[in-house]
């Protein structure tokens, strides 16, 4: 017979294994790890972390920065809508400590559906608007979202329902997306810009892109990532890589912008190297609606 406290034991013991088992898993195939608190500590803290997601998605715990973009005269043409979580005990949380678990857990399908309805109502009371009305709406769109077989309904619902002007909301993509069913993304990404709307690809050049498939894609725009722009001024490889990514999509019948710019001369340089748009520290940070000068 198994007394009560024999089975708590074997209980944890077991929760133990699990642990240490999740843990070799997600280090990759044929590997072992032994259980410590410390996995423990974390795997609570993962639970806990998933557990507040989803209930801030049911509570509306969600709220849109919008950081501006500017053209080589310095005029702002459009935004970019980056999400922010307005939690009651951590404050406001920034995307890097949360959208990866809601990537994994599947959370950013509805967080990613809420951020694109709150972006087009954006858009569609800017439209109303003299200053803004020429504005665009950059909203970044995850793999997951973008693998979804409603994924086009969706952003024709978003556009129908708040009546924003199609040809001012750009999706941003990013070059992970071609890695999986190419096909399947030029479809949808025709698809979509049958409504209107444009596509920017972003993080361009720190992934991987086939030059076949890129001019194949109804892109309009591609970004220059952050990584390149920060040491442009002293690394002659961002420098070359930046000048190149200006050239290829000026080839390609593409704008360019840049982002993550701190510096005028970094704005400078780009600019001398024929970049079209920008969007960094130095023009504004990302900031809640009223902010926005």
């Amino acid at each position: 017979m198994v007394c009560a406290r024999d089975q708590y034991r074997m209980d944890d013991l077991l929760k133990k294994a699990d642990v240490a088992m999740y843990q070799a898993k997600s280090a990759g195939r044929n590997t072992a790890r032994f259980f410590d608190p410390a996995m423990q500590a974390a795997a609570t803290e993962h639970a806990q972390m998933e557990a507040d997601l989803r209930r801030a998605v049911a509570q509306s715990e969600f709220i849109l920065h919008y950081q501006v973009q500017v053209d080589l005269a310095g005029r702002p043409t459009g935004v970019e809508a980056l999400v922010r979580w307005d939690q009651a005990t951590r404050g406001l949380v920034p995307p890097s400590e949360f959208i990866g678990l809601a990537e994994e857990t599947g959370i950013i399908l509805p967080l990613g559906e809420w951020v694109l309805q709150t972006a087009c109502a954006q858009l569609a009371l800017w439209a109303q608007h003299e200053s803004k009305q020429a504005w665009t709406m950059a909203v970044n769109v995850s793999a997951s979202q973008f693998a979804q077989a409603g994924f086009v309904a969706t952003v024709a619902a978003a556009l129908q329902d708040s009546g924003a002007p199609s040809h001012l909301l750009k999706l941003e993509l990013t070059e992970s997306m071609l890695l999986s069913d190419v096909e399947d993304v030029i479809l949808k990404m025709n698809q979509v810009k049958a409504l209107g709307v444009g596509f920017t690809l972003d993080d361009f050049g720190t992934g991987y892109s086939s030059l076949s498939y890129l001019k194949r894609l109804p892109l309009a725009q591609l970004k220059i990532d952050q990584s390149f722009v920060r040491d442009i001024l002293t690394d002659p490889n961002d420098a070359m890589i930046a000048r190149t990514i200006v050239a290829l999509g000026h080839s390609l019948g593409l704008t360019v912008i840049a982002e993550g710019l701190e510096t005028l001369d970094q704005r400078d340089l780009l600019a001398g190297m024929g970049c079209d748009a920008f969007q960094g520290y130095f023009f504004g940070r990302p900031v809640p609606v009223d902010r926005l000068a």
